[in-house]
């Protein structure tokens, strides 16, 4: 497990550090191979928040791509509640790869959406990410971690670029591009 922590706003010191170590390292017995974990420390500017010292952890593996994010008035506590968030997902992605491992997401040829007129609202903010390569069934499951709407991926069989999200009804569709 490579373990990175980083400070924003603050100076992160030796014993912050190996307490860091301590508590996510027990995530890497529960996990198939962490490959990295990265744990951002950050204390607020803003004097009227109560719980200002933040830890923001990302988790990638071979399978999932896990976050959490905790605050409070302590920074050990921060990190433990962000261990204790990480430690839940992992259970809950445990518990929902053994019920959807022989069930088969449904697909859903949908019409093309309309264009957003000219004038639309402003694009405020961009985010760019690894698309790994897996199929419909896996990206739902990483759509559950990480509590999204939606889920891009690429499709490990075609290698487009596809999209999983919840729908409205219950369920989950695909968006898959065609073929020209």
């Amino acid at each position: 497990m490579r373990l990175q922590v980083k400070g924003k706003n603050l100076e992160v010191s030796e014993s912050m550090r190996t307490h860091a170590e301590e508590k996510l390292g027990k995530l890497s017995r529960q996990l198939a191979e962490p490959t990295r974990i990265e744990l951002e420390l950050a204390v607020e500017r803003n004097p009227s928040i109560a719980e200002s010292h933040v830890a923001e952890a990302t988790i990638w593996t071979k399978g999932p791509t896990l976050r959490a994010r905790e605050a409070s008035g302590d920074m050990r506590v921060s990190i433990d509640q962000v261990t204790e968030k990480l430690e839940r997902q992992v259970k809950r992605y445990r518990e929902k790869r053994r019920r959807h491992a022989a069930r088969p997401v449904g697909r859903e040829v949908q019409g093309t959406p309309d264009t957003a007129e000219d004038g639309g609202p402003p694009i405020v903010k961009s985010k760019q990410f690894p698309v790994k390569p897996m199929n419909a069934e896996e990206a739902v499951l990483q759509l559950e971690l990480v509590g999204h709407d939606f889920f891009v991926f690429r499709n490990a069989e075609s290698s487009d670029v596809n999209v999983v999200y919840r729908r409205r009804r219950g369920g989950y569709g695909l968006i898959e591009p065609l073929g020209e």
